[in-house]
């Protein structure tokens, strides 16, 4: 390699570095606002629910800045093969970030409906249990793209099964809920609609690992991943 392609190279690995230092921040304040989202439901606490809203403005600062830098990258660096397949996984680890942090976010913004009605028995800490099924997740993805670890990040794409069985469970207790008693059936579907954005988020997350394979590796899994969730077919995104 001569010294003008070596200092490309170098200059290349240093611009990446730090887009991943951001993807890094990115996926500890998001990781944040999964616990603390469902931490502000299952203690009643509005004020905590308040700061994963106001949060999410620092989360939708950094995917912009991600993605300028990563543009910038391509521009300048015009990375090829195993180069160029990082810098297109980051991007779309950095979409797959932002979307859990609106998740978050719209899992907050119901708090301060649910702390005015009756609590459902179990179901705040079934939801905290999910909440952080899926962070633990979200931390081994990160994890297995700063190692290059397609086999951890495969462990965590079929971990999602797990996540879409303990929703199905919800969705079987809420209407149980909701049939013994209509007075549930408000705070039920807030707390259904909470548990689908935590099952969507575990899509979200799976899509990462997805990713990091692809980066690790040059290909996307070619099995489907094992999906769980059979109480909708609805692909429309946020609740």
């Amino acid at each position: 390699m001569h010294d003008n392609e070596q200092h490309i190279a170098r200059a290349f690995d240093r611009d990446l570095e730090a887009i991943q230092a951001h993807i890094m921040k990115m996926g500890g304040l998001v990781e944040a606002a999964i616990l603390d989202a469902a931490e502000s439901l299952a203690t009643r606490d509005e004020e905590l629910a308040e700061r994963v809203r106001n949060g999410d403005h620092a989360v939708d600062q950094l995917d912009l800045m991600i993605n300028e830098q990563t543009a910038l990258l391509i521009a300048q660096r015009q990375p090829i093969a195993f180069d160029l397949r990082t810098v297109l996984a980051v991007m779309k680890v950095s979409s797959n970030l932002e979307r859990i942090g609106d998740y978050a976010k719209n899992m907050a913004k119901r708090t301060g409906v649910l702390v005015q009605m009756n609590e459902i028995e179990g179901g705040n800490s079934a939801v905290r249990r999910m909440a952080k099924t899926v962070q633990v997740m979200l931390k081994d993805a990160l994890d297995a793209m700063i190692q290059r670890d397609p086999e951890l990040a495969e462990d965590v794409r079929q971990r999602d099964l797990e996540v879409d069985q303990m929703y199905n469970t919800l969705f079987r207790e809420f209407l149980t809920y909701m049939m013994e008693d209509p007075r549930n059936i408000t705070a039920c579907m807030h707390l259904h609609f909470i548990a689908k954005n935590i099952e969507r988020m575990g899509d979200h997350v799976t899509a990462i690992a997805e990713q990091v394979i692809y980066m690790s590796t040059g290909a996307l899994p070619s099995e489907e991943r094992p999906k769980g969730d059979r109480t909708s077919t609805d692909t429309t995104g946020i609740s």
